[in-house]
């Protein structure tokens, strides 16, 4: 029988702290979010001023990156030549979410939303260091 890797809270609590951190020293009120490798959710926070469709942006971003296992940039770019991949239902293809991955495999991912979207990933990119 095949045993499998998941996140387990502990690992989303680590990350949404260092991306709060991150955010909180550049003074970004964004949402971040911590999904599975089904992206479900496993933890989500909004910093006090972010927009209230902050969650949902940060959760669809997450999720993107964990069910194509590949950051959301990857699938804007992709989605531009192939606009197709727009209408793909509970995807999101705008930057700022990254998949978690663990030896090879994805676990997850991080989403964030509330600021450009190249500050989205870089305070992604500070949670998925934690791991």
């Amino acid at each position: 029988m095949r045993q499998k890797i998941c996140l387990e809270d502990a690992d989303a609590a680590r990350m949404i702290a260092a991306a709060r951190a991150a955010a909180v020293e550049h003074g970004w009120a964004v949402a971040i979010a911590v999904v599975d490798d089904g992206g479900f959710v496993l933890r989500l926070e909004r910093i006090d001023g972010a927009g209230p469709s902050t969650a949902e942006v940060a959760t669809l971003k997450a999720r993107s990156a964990a069910l194509s296992r590949t950051p959301t940039l990857r699938l804007e770019e992709v989605a531009k030549t192939r606009p197709g991949m727009l209408g793909f239902p509970g995807r999101l293809a705008v930057q700022g979410g990254l998949p978690v991955m663990f030896g090879g495999v994805c676990v997850g991912g991080i989403g964030v939303s509330g600021v450009q979207s190249a500050e989205d990933e870089q305070v992604a990119a500070a949670g998925l260091a934690a791991l």
